[in-house]
């Protein structure tokens, strides 16, 4: 049998229970970094002991949504819960993108509980060499 004495984080696992369960009416946040990486902008969600086949990932008019649900484990009757502090349930998120990144060519993976998705940069929004013709001398400024 497991024995904890840690009065904060029994205080903490039912603020979870009563508060962090979520739903598909109202789910809880999951965590995420997002970054860019030369021509792509790369999000992670941690999502562990989720079912690969339970996570949903779509894009409508540059807003990227990830819904993910952990489902409880099987039990039969003879089993008897000593600790439950996993949270169950259904997790959102939800990215404002920007018009610069190209949502045509978005991909995703799923490795170790963490779901990996780049998005690349457009052409017209990489940085790029300006000409400039003049009177005299030709020169080139960076932009």
């Amino acid at each position: 049998m497991l024995m904890r004495t840690d009065p904060f984080r029994d205080l903490d696992r039912f603020a979870q229970q009563v508060f962090g369960a979520g739903t598909w009416s109202k789910p809880a946040a999951m965590p995420m970094d997002a970054y860019r990486a030369g021509d792509e902008f790369v999000v992670c969600f941690d999502l562990p002991g989720v079912d690969p086949d339970a996570v949903e990932l779509d894009v409508e008019r540059n807003v990227l949504t990830v819904k993910a649900e952990r489902r409880p484990l099987p039990t039969g009757d003879d089993v008897r819960m000593h600790v439950s502090e996993r949270r169950l349930g259904v997790f959102s998120r939800q990215l404002f993108l920007g018009d610069t990144l190209d949502t045509e060519h978005i991909t995703a993976n799923y490795d170790a509980g963490v779901l990996t998705v780049r998005i690349p940069i457009v052409e017209k929004a990489k940085p790029r060499r300006i000409e400039i013709d003049g009177a005299g001398d030709r020169r080139e400024i960076k932009a």
